[in-house]
């Protein structure tokens, strides 16, 4: 892996949220498992490791985002235009894959019951890591230079999801992040001053 060929800092301030997506060069399945090993390397409360991915590539991706398409198509009020949500769709599924975040609600359960004292933060905790865990697959993808977003069609697309690949019935969707090259340049960023975020004693 190329990792080494920008520093956190970089890649952080770098990163941004991709929405058009094509296919890059030189990507492989291979690649992504490398990358995906890495950032299970992230840390989670109590080393509980709760989350879990599935990621579809390929036809398997397109049939992700027209899984999306037919249940955001069934919420939609009579007359609204879906086209601008279509064309969003469309540059998720034109990208190398999506990876699919999940909690293990079971995992979470027995650490509750095992850890009655904190059984109310389990829960909170597992979400912390599991964005953690987004958040670094995200840096990584970026490192390859891959462009990404976060998505949550979860739950409208759970039930398909779940039965289209096979998902175990303990595992709880929690986001979605379609991969690729970029096909989009974004706009600037605006942050809040530095002030109001952070306070240094």
């Amino acid at each position: 892996m190329s990792m080494n060929s920008k520093s956190i800092a970089d890649a952080i301030k770098e990163r941004r949220s991709i929405r058009n997506l094509k296919k890059p060069e030189n990507m492989t399945k291979e690649k992504i498992e490398e990358i995906l090993k890495v950032a299970l390397y992230t840390p989670s409360a109590f080393g509980m490791q709760s989350a879990r991915m599935i990621v579809v590539t390929g036809d398997e991706n397109k049939k992700l985002w027209d899984i999306a398409k037919a249940e955001v198509k069934k919420t939609l009020p009579e007359g609204q235009d879906f086209k601008p949500t279509e064309d969003k769709l469309n540059g998720f599924a034109a990208g190398f894959g999506t990876i699919l975040f999940f909690e293990e609600d079971t995992t979470v359960k027995n650490m509750q019951d095992n850890f009655s004292l904190y059984a109310d933060n389990f829960p909170v905790w597992a979400e912390q890591a599991n964005g953690m865990l987004q958040h670094s697959v995200w840096m990584l993808l970026h490192t390859e230079g891959l462009a990404a977003s976060l998505q949550h069609y979860n739950p409208l697309i759970d039930a398909s999801v779940k039965k289209e690949w096979n998902v175990p019935s303990t595992w709880r969707l929690r986001a979605q992040m379609p991969f690729g090259a970029a096909d989009e340049v974004p706009g600037d960023r605006k942050f809040l001053d530095f002030s109001e975020v952070v306070k240094l004693y």
